[in-house]
């Protein structure tokens, strides 16, 4: 989280009005619900997840067991479930 010193970004009217409801506290203003972003959808982490648990749940559609699954993959019986018996498409 990076830190701004108001007096150098906001006006000074405006911080004056601030400092009615807090004053030498720091203040946290969360990002607009508009400028959040999916995990992984900069960097292909996402994209990259969801084509491996598509692979993942069309070979226990073709017969594949969750063991086999599970060391192919490198994950958790757990894991593997939670992939396979979820609703989600991608």
């Amino acid at each position: 989280m990076k830190y701004t010193n108001a007096n150098k970004v906001l006006p000074e009217k405006l911080i004056l009005e601030i400092q009615k409801y807090i004053q030498g506290e720091t203040l946290y203003i969360p990002k607009q619900q508009s400028e959040y972003r999916e995990w992984g959808s900069s960097s292909g982490g996402r994209q990259q997840l969801d084509c491996r648990n598509a692979k993942i749940r069309n070979s226990f559609i073709e017969g594949r067991s969750i063991p086999q699954l599970a060391e192919e993959y490198y994950l958790s019986l757990e894991t593997i479930k939670k992939i396979v018996y979820s609703h989600k498409k991608h």
